[in-house]
């Protein structure tokens, strides 16, 4: 890949590698918190901005309560499939550490760490792809959520 379309593409894939994450649930340590825990943020509608490299991109949805821990643990998206062997959640702050791979076959390291609250959250951190067998430095990036609303408007995208 030629070094122009890759720094094209970076942006791009900083900000969809910080967003992805498994379906499960975003607690680590020892022991995942008891069932009766309540999640780190609440359901409704959310408004997220990724940024990257100078690119921002701002979405909106809706979130259920059954994909709190999904939404939460990192955003997901269906190009990449993560696993994040880091995960530690409490006492407001959150880090995440884990890889990335698309479905053809493309291998990401992301890190990410930040603060939450029950209707906020920014996570702080960076993506390093593998490219020519070679990985990246870390590519800075953010992500900034926050709850517009406990309850989604007619028409509003689901998550």
């Amino acid at each position: 890949m030629k070094s122009s379309a890759l720094i094209r593409l970076v942006p791009v894939l900083a900000g969809a590698l910080l967003l992805a994450a498994p379906a499960t649930a975003p607690f680590a340590g020892p022991a995942a918190p008891a069932q009766s825990d309540p999640p780190p943020v609440l359901a409704g509608y959310w408004e997220y901005t990724t940024s990257a490299l100078g690119q921002r991109d701002t979405e909106t949805k809706c979130v259920r309560p059954s994909e709190i821990n999904r939404f939460f643990g990192g955003l997901s998206t269906r190009h990449y499939q993560c696993t994040y062997p880091v995960r530690v959640v409490g006492n407001g702050n959150a880090r995440f550490e884990g890889n990335c791979t698309s479905r053809s076959g493309r291998r990401v390291r992301v890190r990410l760490n930040g603060t939450y609250q029950p209707e906020q959250f920014t996570f702080r951190g960076g993506a390093s792809i593998r490219a020519a067998g070679v990985w990246s430095p870390y590519i800075p990036a953010t992500i900034n959520a926050r709850r517009l609303a406990a309850q989604c408007p007619a028409g509003a995208e689901y998550f």
